[in-house]
């Protein structure tokens, strides 16, 4: 293992310790997205769609927009974008963001890692990037998916908001995966960055929910990293200015981080 970091780098190697899993993820992508979109021809040709769609109460039609599932577009956004795929993407992030600096430090196999010629700032931005890497792949299969997907099944949906969709997805891992990887750097504990970052995330989505249905949470909304991301679609509106507030938040975790991870006293074998 350690001839393997010699020869190649914190990034490739973290990258190829998780090519299965992401491999078992990508699949999983595809079949979801398959799924759904298979549905969409025998609901588009429902009669009296528009009355079916009425008889759902107000607060579930705005949470997933059911008014817009009348197109191929509204269809995704309230099938899978409103909440499915979101926390998919978070899931993955969490779960890789926690493993890759805590669990290795639990394991013992952070050690090897830590006496090779590489810093303990350059761990965390290697172990960062492949974090993202991994989580672009993901979201470039979605893409595809998706955009094939449309094409199968009529669905309308252009390659802009099939872009649009698939970056505020990989935009949301990123930020709760990478504040996963933070509190391992912080704590050098899995279960606590998995605990810290599945709530914040939790909170996140309970805001952006909250805010659509109830008044007084509303002004409040903005501050969710699901509004920031999803607003207005994601899938048919232009990209929203407010997903800069995810990335750069993405990108304060993982600063916060480095200073944090290079002073703690590590937990080696």
């Amino acid at each position: 293992m350690r001839r393997d970091l010699m020869l190649g780098s914190v990034f490739g190697k973290s990258l190829r310790d998780q090519r299965w899993s992401l491999l078992g993820w990508g699949v999983g992508v595809l079949l979801l997205v398959l799924m759904e979109a298979a549905v969409w021809p025998t609901l588009r040709d429902m009669p009296d769609l528009d009355q079916f769609l009425d008889s759902y109460p107000k607060a579930m039609r705005d949470l997933f927009n059911l008014d817009a599932m009348s197109s191929g577009t509204g269809f995704m956004n309230a099938e899978l974008f409103t909440l499915m795929l979101p926390m998919l993407f978070i899931i993955f992030g969490i779960t890789r963001g926690a493993r890759t600096l805590a669990g290795e430090e639990e394991a013992g196999s952070l050690e090897v890692v830590l006496v090779t010629p590489v810093s303990t700032a350059r761990v965390v931005l290697e172990k960062a990037a492949a974090l993202v890497t991994s989580l672009v792949a993901l979201g470039s299969v979605l893409a595809v998916v998706l955009l094939a997907c449309s094409l199968v099944f009529g669905m309308g949906i252009g390659l802009r908001d099939v872009l649009v969709g698939s970056v505020a997805m990989v935009a949301l891992g990123s930020e709760f995966g990478l504040l996963g990887l933070a509190v391992g750097a912080a704590t050098g504990r899995r279960a606590i960055a998995l605990g810290v970052a599945g709530a914040a995330a939790v909170a996140a989505y309970l805001l952006y929910a909250l805010g659509l249905i109830v008044d007084t949470v509303a002004p409040w909304q903005p501050l969710s990293p699901f509004q920031q991301a999803l607003s207005d679609g994601p899938l048919g509106s232009p990209p929203p200015l407010s997903m800069l507030w995810v990335v750069l938040a993405a990108v304060a975790v993982v600063v916060v981080a480095i200073p944090v991870f290079t002073r703690r006293d590590l937990r080696l074998h």
